[in-house]
């Protein structure tokens, strides 16, 4: 006789693995999902500083050139102005050497810059921009992220190194660094904090999540309150 496995054992056996791979293939994705958006923080992050030091050697202490400036001018349609945006004069003239740009898009007033990984950035939040103190930076495809999603598929960065006052103490005289506006250097109100905190009920959207993944080494501690994407 030859031995074979009966059609209900091969049955029984595709459903374990099925239910196996149920059960384990959100994880693995997550996990991937984890990784790809933790290499490009840690990336765009080096990337930027070490243009801030490389636009140093040449203009001097960052200080001097660093411009809080804003963003571009609408049209009574609401239209962006060709020509008006300041921080796109102030970032070509210091950055555009050291900082490969893959894509320049400009609507309502924002200015978005495309990276060759896939990634982008942006100064100021949504809307007309009206600083660039504030760089929100996005793993992936912007137009898939919301305008709440403040640690999940965009992340907030500052820039100010002229910043005055103990509450601008973690951005003066630093280069690129994620948002620690007013921050006391404790972890719990990186989590905790009901303006910027990296909860749900944050009232300005988690945008210290950032200034967590960077305090866990530019990884995504196991206590982080959101599923990142990209």
């Amino acid at each position: 006789m030859k031995k074979a496995f009966t059609l209900a054992e091969v049955l029984i056996t595709l459903g374990i693995i099925g239910l196996v791979a149920a059960m384990t293939l959100p994880a693995l994705i997550q996990d991937h999902r984890n990784h790809v958006v933790e290499t490009r923080l840690a990336k765009f992050y080096s990337t930027f500083n070490q243009a801030i030091q490389m636009a140093e050697i040449e203009y001097g202490d960052r200080k001097i050139w660093y411009s809080d400036t804003g963003g571009v001018e609408l049209d009574e349609e609401g239209k962006p102005i060709e020509g008006t945006a300041q921080i796109d004069i102030w970032f070509q003239k210091y950055f555009s050497k050291f900082i490969v740009i893959k894509k320049v898009v400009k609507t309502s007033g924002v200015l978005r810059y495309y990276l060759s990984d896939g990634s982008s950035f942006q100064f100021g939040n949504d809307g007309t921009v009206l600083t660039s103190r504030a760089i929100v930076f996005f793993p992936g495809n912007p137009q898939k992220c919301g305008e709440r999603d403040y640690g999940i598929c965009k992340f907030q960065f500052g820039y100010y190194p002229s910043g005055k006052g103990s509450e601008w103490k973690y951005h003066t005289n630093k280069g690129l660094e994620p948002e620690k506006w007013n921050w006391n250097g404790n972890r719990n109100m990186l989590i905790n904090d009901s303006r910027s905190g990296c909860n749900p009920n944050a009232t300005d959207g988690g945008k210290y999540c950032t200034a967590l993944i960077q305090l866990n080494g530019w990884k995504i501690p196991e206590d982080y309150p959101f599923k990142v994407r990209y």
